[in-house]
């Protein structure tokens, strides 16, 4: 139901809104057991990461019937959106080994015979 549901969330978000300047992605859903609610990981790169997660939220209902139209269920979730940094957690780490590599290494020690 997760993967369902972030596939068919991606597709409106990408399909019916029109981000300037901004990468967003669907990274990730989370619904509860009992199929009420679901937090929606969203991974913003570049842009205004606060006014796009605050669209989201406004177009909540807007998102849920598309939604509901190609997802069989006997209720569709409450969506709320989240923002998921770990994107940019992973250009961090990426940026630091590209550092780490530059730094001057030790010269080889000799072999004791």
């Amino acid at each position: 139901v997760n993967e369902l549901l972030r596939r068919e969330i991606s597709a409106v978000v990408q399909r019916d809104f029109e981000w300037n300047n901004a990468l967003v992605t669907i990274t990730a859903v989370d619904v509860t057991q009992d199929l009420k609610e679901a937090k929606v990981f969203v991974s913003i790169l570049g842009g205004s990461t606060p006014g796009i997660l605050d669209q989201l939220t406004r177009k909540r209902g807007f998102i849920q019937s598309k939604v509901a139209k190609r997802v069989t269920m006997r209720s569709t979730p409450v969506l709320s959106f989240r923002e998921d940094a770990s994107a940019e957690r992973g250009v961090e780490v990426v940026n630091l080994l590209d550092e780490v590599d530059k730094l001057p290494t030790a010269p080889p020690e000799d072999e004791v015979e």
